[in-house]
């Protein structure tokens, strides 16, 4: 077993579009970057690009916002240079921004499917092309082959995934199973998904299910584990004190769960049942500790064991606008690094070797095999329905 884990950063400002750039955009690049060249391997920057077209749009108004944008490019043109990979995370909300006194009100909504279809694809045409058009410069092959939906937002949606397909995106990262979110920004409900573990071709109305036939795009899981309930303690403590620290700073109303009766009960949700039961988290680089860092090598490698394939990508998230500590992720790198059955991939290699079937896609009523693998199977299937149609 080969476990191949693509460390992925969703770098952008915060959903309400708040933040100092340099310090949770620029300079926590920055420091990553050289951590991770000191460990010799590459990630995946999935820039927020809504957001740059926005700063783009304004600039004649507002020359602050040109040489933001200058650095912006800078920093996503050298990260590139460098040899790491950048791909593609679109947060709608900008579609509707005003900027006043240095400071943004976002109007837009904050998920694709509450879009009209072309509305969706003119923004996803739009970042692509200026995504590609700036990294061509470096590469006149570059191409974005993954997308991430703000706020992981894909489904259900009869339109987004088709919209990706048709602009060449070969896989999308959004779904993180056993996630739900109830705000009053986002609302959606992953915690029935039909895969949460393996790259999957997607039913492409709805990426929480698993499509009986090939697809022109593959879904592939940002992973999520279950704490155990001593590291939770420690997790939801961590969370609670940094929440102080930063009071202020950020517009947390805009993440508070919706349909909970009173405070009592969201503080029951957040803090207390994590602790009695232990808690579902996401795979974010940027919200856990170097015991959750263990607890989650060994939650992937249970998990991948179970499967019986001989490789398999992981998808691990991050977000730098969070990072307040990087010494356990400097501490996880430097053990992962020494682990045998660990190997570090980009999401465009993920791309290759899904293409070239290296790595499994999973179909609806299939055990996962490989692309090429699963072609083959079903032109089989289908001249055997053929041939006993025809019999008399």
């Amino acid at each position: 077993m080969k476990i191949y884990l693509a460390l992925t950063d969703d770098w952008e400002l915060r959903g309400n579009g708040s933040g100092d750039i340099e310090k949770i955009q620029f300079s926590p690049m920055r420091k990553l970057i050289d951590m991770y060249e000191r460990y010799d391997l590459r990630c995946t920057f999935n820039v927020e690009v809504m957001q740059q077209l926005t700063f783009r749009k304004l600039q004649l108004q507002h020359p602050e916002l040109r040489q933001l944008a200058d650095q912006w490019d800078q920093h996503v043109t050298d990260a590139f240079q460098r040899g790491h990979d950048i791909q593609l995370h679109v947060h709608p909300q900008w579609s509707n921004a005003q900027y006043r006194a240095n400071q943004w009100t976002l109007n837009g909504k904050w998920t694709l499917p509450d879009y009209e279809p072309s509305e969706v694809y003119e923004m996803l045409s739009d970042c692509k092309q200026y995504l590609e058009r700036l990294l061509r410069q470096v590469d006149p092959k570059y191409s974005c082959v993954a997308f991430r939906a703000g706020s992981s937002c894909i489904a259900p949606s009869k339109f987004a995934l088709h919209h990706l397909a048709s602009l060449g995106i070969a896989f999308d990262t959004s779904i993180v199973g056993g996630l739900r979110v109830n705000t009053k920004h986002v609302k959606f409900d992953y915690t029935n998904c039909e895969e949460s573990f393996l790259p999957f071709y997607p039913q492409m109305d709805d990426a929480r299910r698993v499509s009986s036939k090939v697809e022109p795009i593959v879904c592939v899981p940002i992973f999520q584990f279950t704490l155990s309930r001593r590291t939770a303690l420690r997790n939801v403590a961590r969370k609670g004190l940094s929440k102080v620290k930063t009071r202020g700073s950020n517009n947390s109303s805009d993440w508070i769960e919706e349909g909970r009766s009173s405070s009592i009960a969201r503080v029951y949700d957040k803090a207390i049942h994590p602790v009695l039961s232990g808690k579902n988290v996401v795979g974010d680089l940027s919200q856990l500790d170097s015991a959750a860092f263990h607890e989650m090598l060994g939650a992937i490698r249970d998990r991948a064991n179970k499967t019986g394939l001989r490789a398999l990508p992981i998808l691990l998230t991050n977000h730098t606008k969070y990072i307040s500590d990087f010494s356990h992720i400097e501490s996880f790198i430097r053990h992962a690094t020494q682990a045998p059955d660990i190997e570090f991939i980009t999401l465009r290699e993920v791309a290759d070797k899904l293409r070239s079937g290296e790595f499994a896609i999973k179909l609806y009523g299939h055990a996962a095999v490989p692309a090429d693998q699963l072609h083959q199977e079903i032109l089989r299937a289908a001249i055997s329905d053929r041939l006993s149609a025809d019999r008399p």
